[in-house]
């Protein structure tokens, strides 16, 4: 038996993309994604939450455009959308400064290193790395790396900010500072973000609204609301709304898990 998909939720931000009965099948025969009905609204936080093998990573390279769906579409609201990508790894260049990782995606667009410098010390001041554009990536710790990578990824002041569970491997006090700043950034710069994670806990505290899916076929089984505003301080986590969205957002996952979400 299949799950229900939930209701859809009243919508007040004009949307910035919509993927439309989406599907991703593999060379291989692999079914990443099938039926997928999905819209990102302007500005929010949207997360995407499911267990391994559910299609999370591939609906952000459809949005990147770094793959193209095998059946469906993916309607823009505007033709230009500049975006930012932050992978599960930082995936810094070791041989060069935090300066010289950060200027990459604009040195790619033609700018001098004169030219990106403001744009670059900027990005990093923006997450606390004003210090450090000398420095090199062996010399940072993991929650550095990642900031540096959130970095390259802003330089270019993108309208859409993709995210492919970038703190899952540091540790909770690490995760919980960067999740923290990531709210305040995503508020200053207005950008609308997509972020991928296992962890229900990190998706209430950072989202506007939560997107649940259920492997093989990838699908959307969920959508919930938090209706807390951003940013949210450290004692939301202790707030009902927060363990209540917690206990509503683990049970679609537990759901979607389980034999009743099989086809």
């Amino acid at each position: 038996m299949s799950l229900m998909v939930a209701p859809i939720l009243q919508v007040t931000a004009p949307r910035l993309v919509r993927l439309e009965e989406v599907g991703k099948t593999f060379a291989n025969g692999t079914v990443a994604l099938t039926g997928v009905d999905m819209d990102v609204r302007r500005g929010e936080f949207l997360s995407l939450l499911g267990p391994s093998g559910c299609g999370k990573s591939t609906i952000l390279r459809l949005l990147a455009g770094l793959t193209g769906p095998t059946h469906g579409w993916i309607n823009w609201s505007e033709q230009e959308h500049e975006l930012g990508f932050v992978f599960q790894e930082p995936t810094l260049m070791p041989w060069t400064s935090v300066f010289s990782n950060v200027w990459l995606p604009l040195r790619l667009k033609g700018q001098s290193r004169a030219v990106a410098k403001p744009a670059v010390m900027e990005a990093l001041e923006k997450v606390g790395l004003a210090g450090f554009a000398n420095a090199y990536p062996r010399e940072l710790s993991g929650g550095m790396k990642m900031r540096v990578s959130i970095a390259r990824a802003l330089v270019t002041r993108p309208a859409l900010l993709l995210m492919d569970e970038p703190f899952a491997a540091l540790d909770e006090i690490t995760r919980n500072k960067l999740n923290d700043d990531l709210v305040a950034l995503k508020c200053e710069l207005g950008a609308t973000v997509v972020f991928v994670t296992h962890s229900v806990y990190e998706s209430v505290y950072l989202s506007d609204r939560i997107v649940v899916m259920a492997p093989r076929p990838g699908r959307i089984v969920a959508e919930i609301e938090i209706e807390a505003p951003l940013p949210r301080a450290e004692d939301f986590r202790l707030e009902p709304l927060y363990v209540e969205r917690c206990r509503e957002t683990s049970a679609a996952l537990h759901r979607a898990m389980s034999h009743e979400a099989t086809l």
